[in-house]
């Protein structure tokens, strides 16, 4: 019943996980000593920017936000400010939500800020591009049973899996190994890197093995 949105979703994810990888790669022939670890904040910001940018090429051209009766320029200016909006204010939420959890609040608080941002990048950006800057669909998206599309599942699970991926990397931290990528905040970016591509990877395989199973409202 699925088949044309797993197939379609198949092929965003392997697009977004392609410009990671890129982001990874690419900047180490124009960066001199450019890695992981040695330059984890470029890594960082090169990786949320090729996230964002493929998400909303690739969201846009399957058109899975979900369409609007206002075609107007006004109307279309409005809801880029408004994306824009709530995408900085999710970097401001994972900053305070970052700093509850025990970073720290003054010392290197860009560091910190900057987690935010990827967190923002893997989560937020994908709820704007799927639901648009509708903070109730989003709140109805993550309520139980609140799914009403495939692509509204694989939101709850690429995010679930985004965010317990930087929660677990925050283990490793106050261990007294001395390693690398325990500095802050590698190990939590890491994490959530690593939960974002097991997401990507698990969501469309959930789903197609529960796809005869999977009932959803009318919108």
């Amino acid at each position: 019943m699925w088949d044309h949105e797993i197939r379609a979703m198949v092929s965003t994810h392997a697009l977004i996980a392609a410009s990671m990888f890129m982001a990874t790669v690419l900047p180490a022939v124009f960066v001199l000593g450019f890695s992981v670890y040695g330059t984890h904040l470029l890594w960082l910001y090169c990786t949320s920017a090729a996230v964002n940018a493929v998400s909303v090429v690739v969201f846009w051209l399957l058109g899975v936000a979900p369409s609007t009766k206002k075609n107007t320029l006004g109307y279309k200016l409005s809801r880029l400010f408004r994306s824009c909006l709530y995408f900085f204010l999710s970097c401001l939420f994972f900053h305070t939500v970052i700093v509850l959890y025990g970073a720290p609040l003054i010392e290197s608080a860009f560091e910190t800020f900057s987690l935010a941002v990827l967190l923002t990048s893997l989560t937020t950006m994908r709820c704007l591009c799927v639901l648009g800057p509708n903070v109730q669909a989003w709140i109805r998206v993550f309520s139980r049973h609140g799914a009403m599309s495939v692509w509204d599942t694989c939101l709850q699970i690429t995010v679930a899996c985004t965010l317990i991926g930087a929660w677990v990397g925050a283990f490793p931290i106050p261990l007294d190994w001395d390693r690398p990528w325990q500095v802050w905040p590698v190990s939590c970016s890491l994490g959530a890197t690593i939960g974002y591509l097991t997401g990507l990877v698990a969501a469309p395989t959930w789903i197609h093995y529960h796809r005869k199973q999977l009932t959803y409202k009318c919108k």
